[in-house]
């Protein structure tokens, strides 16, 4: 048997279903582990592992030619399920961070290294007996790694990474500071687009929404004084420009309700990159200074103190 027919050999004595046998699930399976065509697997290792790695390893040693663009095809017919089955985990970046990789997980390069072997038969049995366990606990672990974030007084999570904490400051720091009291009609997960949207109350204001639509990445509503803030968190693209402006201006034409913009950075060093793109009559939260704002609006704010 070829190592391909071994991997999918492996994947059927673990239990995995006939689809996450094929020949793609095979190779996703021999590249995780860094095994080649003459390789043992007693050779197999766990090292950090991203879809464009694997697609390389495949092509460059087993003599196919998945394209770049196949990654999602590998990242839902093989890994997706390897996760499920807790064969691999992924190291808690954000999956749009290119930092973001997977590694077999120590149970799974364990039975692997003992793959033909006189230890196989046992190493199965043990590893079948607490594969339920396996599951619940890579399970945890990924959920440990998400952000709790409370939203309009409900607990939700966010997935990891920078944007996404920028997110959460937006609605525990900034809204409580300047924006008290406000309902928050939209926030985005980078993983879950549309993890909070309240059409209805958005549609009431005068912003009707499609799916070609770009938001921006908060939306807050204060009642009391009738006023929406648009909040853009940026930490690499995407401030309040002239430009974006524009856009959002045209998207509330039939808003009568006071508009907000913000853009909001995670520190003065990322604000200071953006300063020269920032429009004129929007504002400027900075999450490293919580209780202060930076009000480009001319003499509105004028006066001793």
């Amino acid at each position: 048997m070829g190592k391909i027919s071994e991997a999918q050999a492996f994947l059927k004595a673990i239990g995995m279903p006939e689809r996450q046998q094929a020949p793609i699930c095979a190779l996703s399976l021999l590249a995780l582990a860094h095994i080649r065509p003459d390789d043992k697997w007693c050779q197999a290792n766990n090292e950090w592992i991203r879809i464009h790695d694997i697609i390389q390893f495949v092509n460059v040693n087993y003599d196919v030619d998945y394209a770049e663009n196949s990654r999602e095809t590998f990242r839902k017919q093989a890994m997706h399920h390897f996760r499920n089955a807790a064969l691999i985990e992924d190291n808690g970046k954000a999956t749009n961070s290119p930092n973001y990789r997977y590694r077999l997980t120590q149970e799974a390069v364990h039975l692997l290294q003992n793959f033909h072997t006189d230890l196989w038969k046992k190493s199965l049995k043990e590893f079948t007996d607490v594969h339920e366990s396996l599951i619940s606990m890579y399970a945890s672990k990924k959920n440990v790694r998400k952000m709790p974030v409370m939203i309009n007084e409900r607990a939700y999570t966010f997935s990891p990474g920078k944007h996404n904490a920028l997110q959460k400051a937006i609605l525990e720091e900034f809204a409580p500071r300047f924006a008290p009291g406000a309902l928050c009609l939209y926030v985005g997960d980078t993983t879950n687009k549309n993890s909070v949207e309240n059409q209805s109350l958005l549609n009431q204001l005068g912003i009707t929404l499609t799916g070609h639509d770009k938001l921006p990445d908060v939306i807050l509503y204060r009642k009391d004084v009738d006023w929406i803030y648009f909040v853009e968190a940026v930490t690499s693209v995407g401030p309040m420009s002239p430009k974006r402006l524009k856009e959002l201006e045209a998207m509330t034409q039939q808003v009568t309700s006071g508009v907000i913009y913000v853009t909001a950075f995670p520190d003065v060093t990322t604000y200071k990159r953006f300063v020269a793109d920032l429009a004129w009559e929007t504002e400027v939260w900075i999450a490293d200074e919580p209780d202060h704002m930076i009000h480009l609006n001319g003499n509105r704010f004028m006066g001793p103190r």
